[in-house]
């Protein structure tokens, strides 16, 4: 098994070596999950994606086993196949069977993209992938015929910092450290977000926050104060898009969308789902 950038990684997934030998040989494309519920989570398969040590792959394959979603089908024996469109590729795919305790072809979502989208949130899956049908594998390349879609969220915030930017944002915001109530009330760290920024947006943030810098961290929980950190008295309210919440209650993955003048502080509520 080799990773998208040509690493043998063969080892870290020891449940998944049943795939091999075959005659003829066959060369597949795919993504290694572990799920939750019966769904896939990048939480669960965090631990297992850089580990190498013998001994705790081993019971991570037992306590967190892996499944192999096989999606395409590139070479059998000396013949390729990344010329031919997706649809002869996926009706080859299917006819080699490839089934077992820890591998499988996953389904095809028929019908317009909105219903895929629909059933993916329903499934709580990060999102869709939309291919064309007549398009060809591109080895080493990322194909502009097949498209992710995401599932996102959204969440009010509250600004507690910014961190000073490099590169074209030398000298100006870089990102926001951002907060949200807990049960009780009470601020809690939840990450930083860094893109979705217009020069519009950085130049009237910093205009709005300047004048509320403080010398210390608004919220408990911030273990240390990072270089070319500025805090703030928590008093500005933004919302953010984002994938998930990750386990220690960052945000995974967030979107500036901008400020919410409508909103004060004690009007942010606590978001649900946050670990």
């Amino acid at each position: 098994m080799e990773s998208r950038n040509g690493n043998d990684i063969t080892a870290a997934w020891p449940e998944l070596a049943g795939l091999a030998p075959a005659e003829p040989g066959f060369v597949v494309d795919g993504e290694i999950v572990v799920e939750v519920a019966g769904r896939s989570s990048f939480r669960a398969l965090a631990p297992r994606m850089h580990q190498r040590n013998p001994a705790t792959i081993a019971t991570l394959a037992q306590t967190s086993p892996a499944t192999f979603m096989i999606f395409d089908l590139l070479h059998i024996g000396d013949r390729s196949l990344t010329g031919l469109p997706y649809t002869q590729r996926r009706e080859l795919l299917e006819l080699t069977g490839l089934a077992g305790p820890h591998w499988r072809i996953p389904g095809l979502l028929p019908g317009p993209a909105a219903d895929a989208l629909a059933a993916s949130q329903a499934l709580g899956a990060e999102g869709i992938i939309c291919k064309r049908r007549d398009s060809w594998y591109l080895p080493g390349q990322r194909s502009p015929a097949w498209t992710k879609v995401k599932n996102v969220a959204h969440q009010e915030v509250v600004v507690i910092g910014w961190k000073t930017g490099t590169g074209r944002r030398a000298g100006k915001i870089g990102s926001l450290l951002v907060a949200v109530p807990d049960d009780r009330g009470n601020l809690e760290y939840a990450g930083s977000v860094g893109t979705g920024f217009t020069a519009g947006m950085l130049t009237d943030l910093h205009e709005r926050l300047a004048p509320l810098q403080r010398p210390d961290p608004p919220v408990p929980g911030v273990r240390s104060t990072p270089a070319g950190v500025v805090w703030l008295d928590p008093h500005v309210v933004g919302e953010v898009a984002f994938t998930e919440w990750t386990g220690d209650g960052r945000l995974r993955h967030p979107s500036w969308r901008g400020l919410r003048l409508d909103k004060d502080v004690d009007e942010v509520e606590t978001p649900t789902g946050r670990p």
